[in-house]
């Protein structure tokens, strides 16, 4: 699968076991790839999502499954003949 990214940064989808789910969630590009994968990711995600909480006044939400926003298939483009 084909990361989508945005300059330097990496976007993930993350679904949490509330089944609610936040998408292109930002993580920066040199945090990932080395023997870690994208354990680092997770631990970036859950760091931001404990602020989060702490801001709000409720609990971090567990993540459920975390992965790889994937590229947008790109649109047809319908070409008219000339007759």
């Amino acid at each position: 699968m084909v990361a989508h990214h945005t300059g330097s940064y990496v976007l993930f989808d993350v679904v949490y076991e509330d089944g609610s789910r936040r998408s292109n969630r930002k993580v920066p590009r040199e945090l990932l790839g080395g023997l870690d994968g994208d354990a680092p990711a997770r631990t970036l995600i859950e760091a931001q999502d404990e602020e989060i909480a702490k801001a709000s006044g409720r609990p971090r939400p567990v993540i459920a499954q975390l992965q790889r926003t994937p590229l947008p298939k790109p649109a047809k483009v319908h070409v008219k003949s000339r007759k």
